[in-house]
């Protein structure tokens, strides 16, 4: 099996997590309705946080929006028309990070129109080079940019690692002539992240985008520490460990220390969690509803969890 086939099968293993994610009911997300009926949490945070980019001292606001499965979708849709108020959420509270992919289907396209047809600040937009050879990764990243509406990207990123000592030099010479300002690579399973720490090691990175999740910590081992030590910001994909999480803590009372931190359910919790570890720059949790990215965005404003209520809760996550 090719480095390629094994990408695509391991593709179809993600949308199937990613599919029942996006199924998730607002009380799988565990949330805690005042007697007004709105959920607390989809109320404007009042200051995302932001921390700083390592390899530029750039500000990041730590709560971004995830594009894959969500923005997949076709025009004048049910789904799609809903996106324009969840890029709405995300702007409102401060964020600014969208991340795509030419894996993720109509993704690139469908945040390209929506953004046209918006007024909101800048997006920090992240996408993804994601085939083999040379040619064939130039002509997927133009055509990203064309898709996505802008001659600039914030952060190309070698997605999965796929033909990376073949995508590297590009995007190092795409840098330095200003086409993307940053560049990464991304990963999401254990087995590759021998091979993720070792290219860590040595090139020069501004970006890693790593599965990490409260249930799923497979990271912390080796990666994150070594993004501390390289100076590489970290972006956190399938923050809810692909739906599974909140199932399980569905009907779980929070914690009591939640209401301190300001998280009104176990999403805002799951997402403070990660922002507490000191190595993450940003989450990107996948949203296609309004108010789930109103909460999300949410948990990057006020108190982070302690070291003891962050055991605490991989304690209850189980």
């Amino acid at each position: 099996m090719t480095h390629d086939q094994l990408t695509r099968n391991e593709m179809l293993r993600l949308m199937a997590g990613a599919a029942a994610t996006c199924a998730l009911s607002s009380s799988v997300r565990g949330a805690v309705v005042p007697a007004d009926g709105q959920t607390e949490g989809a109320k404007v945070a009042s200051q995302m946080l932001k921390r700083p980019i390592p390899s530029s001292g750039e500000l990041l606001p730590v709560v971004g929006l995830g594009t894959y499965i969500n923005f997949d979708v076709a025009p004048r849709s049910a789904e799609y028309a809903r996106l324009p108020a969840v890029l709405d959420a995300l702007f409102a509270s401060g964020g600014t990070v969208i991340d795509s992919s030419p894996m993720y289907g109509r993704a690139e396209a469908t945040t390209g129109e929506l953004l046209a047809g918006t007024k909101a600040r800048k997006p920090f937009l992240a996408t993804k080079v994601w085939t083999s050879g040379r040619e064939a990764g130039i002509q997927q990243m133009t055509q990203s940019m064309r898709l996505l509406r802008t001659e600039r990207i914030d952060l190309m990123q070698i997605h999965n690692l796929l033909d990376w000592r073949t995508h590297m030099p590009t995007l190092r010479a795409w840098k330095a002539a200003g086409r993307i300002r940053y560049l990464g690579i991304t990963h999401y399973s254990p087995s590759a992240y021998a091979e993720v720490e070792a290219v860590m090691r040595s090139e020069k990175l501004d970006f890693l985008q790593i599965n990490y999740a409260l249930d799923d910590r497979a990271a912390e081992a080796r990666l994150l520490p070594l993004a501390r030590e390289r100076g590489i910001a970290v972006i956190c994909n399938s923050p809810f460990g692909g739906g599974g999480l909140l199932r399980r803590l569905r009907g779980t009372p929070l914690p009591g220390f939640a209401r301190e931190l300001g998280a009104t359910n176990w999403a805002q919790l799951a997402l403070k969690f990660l922002l507490a570890e000191p190595a993450v720059t940003c989450v990107i949790p996948g949203t296609g509803n309004p108010t789930y990215m109103a909460e999300n965005a949410a948990a990057g404003s006020g108190p982070l969890p302690n070291a003891q209520q962050r055991r605490e809760l991989i304690k209850l996550a189980g």
